[in-house]
């Protein structure tokens, strides 16, 4: 689970990303998972595009991708999902920690 630091700091870096991958009518198949598995085995963070025609909820299609995805959804904005998923060998974003001793983030309450 992202801590709201830990999401602040992925959505600053997404910034100034394309999304990747876009939803349209076909929906969320086969296809757009592995196309959405390969872009954030590639880049970690990725923005997903949840085109109209989709005619999907943007949140049930940002937790259905991160579900089948196995990775987290970081931010829902517009019709842009941002997903990540650290890569298990090598990976290139480094997280802010998250407070010790399981006290809450604060922060958490934030989207």
């Amino acid at each position: 689970m992202l801590t709201g630091k830990q999401r602040r700091h992925l959505r600053a870096l997404a910034h100034p990303l394309k999304p990747l991958v876009q939803v349209g009518k076909g929906g969320i198949d086969d296809g757009l998972v592995a196309a959405v598995d390969q872009a954030l085995a590639d880049h970690e963070l990725i923005k997903v595009k949840v085109g109209e025609s989709a005619g999907l909820e943007r949140h049930d299609v940002a937790e259905e991708l991160a579900q089948k995805t196995h990775s987290q959804v970081a931010q829902v904005l517009g019709n842009t999902v941002l997903l990540y998923r650290a890569d298990p060998d090598e990976p290139t974003i480094k997280l802010p920690a998250a407070p010790a001793g399981g006290e809450p983030d604060p922060e958490d309450d934030e989207q």
